[in-house]
């Protein structure tokens, strides 16, 4: 089982970033969680962060080795049909996080491009969010498994 983890722009500052709304927990801390969580789940995971919506596009098309995609694509969610389009089609499922509640924060960030290519969202739990979304993702890519 491999998941491919994608961090989307501006996560690498978290811990510093508007602790208010994201935590204090830093990016390395969730990858440890996560890291921790795929171990006890049996799952092989490979995470990577960009700041460029270019570079996640190419990660994505690359995904096709992969079970399942978490992704976090950070501002990239109410912007990107680029990363919207290679998520629909590399046909693995993708499980969208978000750290914040992303509905109850500015209205532009209410619409999500990603979400209707997603098999589901996952939002406002802080780094619980991946934790949950790994979950997810490992028993969707076990569901697909067993029924084929």
């Amino acid at each position: 089982m491999r998941i491919l983890v994608i961090h989307g722009p501006n996560l690498n500052l978290l811990g510093t970033r508007e602790s208010d709304i994201y935590g204090i927990k830093t990016l390395e801390d969730i990858n440890k969680s996560l890291r921790d969580l795929s171990s006890e789940l049996g799952a092989e995971i490979n995470i990577k962060q960009s700041n460029h919506e270019g570079e996640i596009v190419d990660a994505i098309q690359e995904s096709g080795t992969y079970d399942a995609l978490l992704i976090n694509p950070a501002a990239y969610t109410h912007t990107s049909v680029a990363i919207r389009d290679a998520i629909a089609a590399v046909q693995i499922p993708a499980v969208e996080i978000h750290l914040s509640n992303i509905y109850k924060r500015e209205e532009f960030r209410h619409k999500s491009l990603i979400s209707p290519v997603a098999f589901g969202q996952i939002s406002g739990f802080g780094p619980e969010s991946y934790n949950l979304g790994l979950r997810a993702a490992v028993s969707i890519a076990n569901a697909k498994k067993n029924a084929s």
